[in-house]
């Protein structure tokens, strides 16, 4: 506790402090000091405070969980077990030091956790998310910390999937490019204002810098500069395919499974089949040569929240291959689902896309080489290159965008390079939006989004009359299921 307090007052207001620091005088560092050691007691109080106050319990009768806490003023939580949607089990670095684990509780359209406990022992943390995750099992659970907890034998089973090195490796070098590469050119643009900062700072000639940039920018330049850049794209993604999903390995527990990975954050997570709204899976060119594939299992959160706080509800399973990914559908949803009757796009997704991406961009640069930029000129070229791929990212995309329907699964099929399926039960739809504009009403053309508790998806430019039979019949299914979704 008093690790876990300190870490949050050092980066709350280590910027401060350190500004404080390098412009006080040498002589008065001993002020600095002592107000350090006033900061670590008033800590080590704080942490006192919230380790006494700080009690849970399971409450059977009531079928809910209770957690008491605070410093001076104290609350207290009731959770219902039957609310609760995912119980994580995840230990940071401080914890592994500590040798502690952390226990995340979150239910179903809240914007945060709701409760989360910071210093808990392995046992006894996997024995209390068995038992919260399984309201209905009226086995007498003790957590009485006197008491050795001796944990059930599936929580030590044989993992049903584990990603190998080398599948890591081939999920690092074939995923995650376009995820990647945002990263690196936000990294880069925080270079180039520090560069831009420091020849303002240092008053550098900027007529030379310029010189330096315009005599490196040729054609050869540019494109040794592609190269680099996505050799070290690549690098970025196998550091961080390994980072997040080292050890990765899923274990059977009844009819859920237990997903566990992290390098140095360990996470532990219960995939419950009730709670996954949209299960998809993806694959692209080079990982259909390796045999491995992607997928996601997404579950109920806020449509209101953070999307950060959104991609914590989303489990992944990188590198599995497809008996595996088999395996798990029958898990979630039952059964391997079939397509059924296929739905195909209007041409005008074609317009839409080919005005979007080609046409604007082009007018736009051409207009700015001709008028405003006269370097761009040079790279005038480079627009037959965009074209060609460009050109091909709008064929594919079109050629993989499908909808398919049968009674029990609702798949959507998109992507040029990355092709994902994103598979829905009907009767965890939660609400459907059509649209149609006043110009597609002659041509039949209309939008369909399905609003579930993890997210929307969409299918644009259907044919607008099979929709509203679509819409129809799934409404209908809704209303008349006795399935429940959470």
């Amino acid at each position: 506790m008093f690790a876990d307090t300190f870490q949050s007052v050092v980066r709350a207001m280590w910027a401060p402090l350190l500004i404080v620091f390098l412009r006080l005088e040498s002589e008065k560092y001993i002020l600095v000091g002592l107000s350090f050691l006033g900061i670590v007691i008033l800590v080590g109080v704080i942490a006192f405070l919230k380790y006494r106050n700080f009690t849970f319990f399971l409450d059977e009768e009531k079928q809910e969980f209770i957690l008491s806490k605070g410093i001076l003023n104290k609350s207290r939580i009731n959770i219902q077990l039957s609310k609760i949607q995912q119980v994580n089990i995840n230990q940071s670095i401080i914890q592994k030091i500590v040798g502690v684990y952390s226990l995340d509780i979150d239910t179903a359209g809240t914007d945060k956790k709701e409760i989360s406990i910071r210093a808990i022992d392995q046992d006894l943390a996997l024995i209390l998310k068995e038992r919260l995750l399984d309201y209905d099992n009226k086995e007498e659970v003790d957590l009485d910390e006197n008491q050795e907890v001796i944990p059930k034998e599936n929580n030590h089973a044989k993992p049903f999937l584990k990603i190998s090195y080398a599948t890591l490796f081939k999920v690092g070098i074939t995923s995650k490019y376009g995820r990647t590469i945002a990263i690196l050119i936000t990294f880069i643009a925080t270079l180039f204002q520090a560069f831009k900062d420091a020849v303002d700072t240092f008053e550098l000639d900027e007529s030379q810098v310029d010189s330096v940039f315009e005599q490196g920018l040729g054609m050869m330049s540019v494109l040794i500069l592609i190269f680099g850049l996505l050799v070290i794209v690549l690098l970025i993604n196998i550091a961080r395919t390994f980072i997040k999903h080292f050890d990765f390995e899923i274990v059977k527990q009844k009819n859920s499974l237990v997903v566990t990975h992290g390098l140095f954050a360990k996470k532990n997570t219960l995939l419950n089949p009730l709670k996954v709204q949209i299960t998809s899976f993806s694959q692209n060119f080079f990982q259909k040569k390796f045999r491995i594939l992607d997928m996601n299992m997404k579950q109920a959160s806020n449509n209101e929240v953070q999307e950060k706080q959104k991609k914590s509800s989303v489990i992944e399973i990188p590198g599995c291959d497809s008996v595996e990914r088999d395996e798990i559908l029958r898990i979630i949803l039952g059964k391997i689902p079939e397509k059924g009757q296929e739905f195909v796009p209007n041409f005008r997704y074609l317009i839409f896309r080919i005005l979007f991406l080609v046409i604007i961009p082009i007018v736009i640069f051409v207009a700015l080489s001709l008028t405003v930029i006269d370097d761009l000129a040079f790279y005038l070229p480079l627009i037959f290159v965009y074209l060609v791929l460009v050109g091909v990212a709008i064929f594919f995309g079109y050629k993989n965008y499908r909808m398919y329907s049968n009674p029990e699964f609702i798949i959507l099929k998109h992507g040029a390079w990355d092709v994902e399926n994103e598979i829905i039960q009907p009767h965890k739809i939660q609400g459907i939006t059509t649209t149609q504009y006043f110009w597609h009403k002659s041509s039949d053309v209309g939008h369909l989004t399905l609003h579930t508790a993890a997210g929307d998806v969409h299918f644009h430019f259907g044919n607008f009359t099979e929709i509203k039979q679509l819409v129809n019949y799934w409404l209908y299914q809704v209303e008349t299921s006795t399935e429940n979704w959470m």
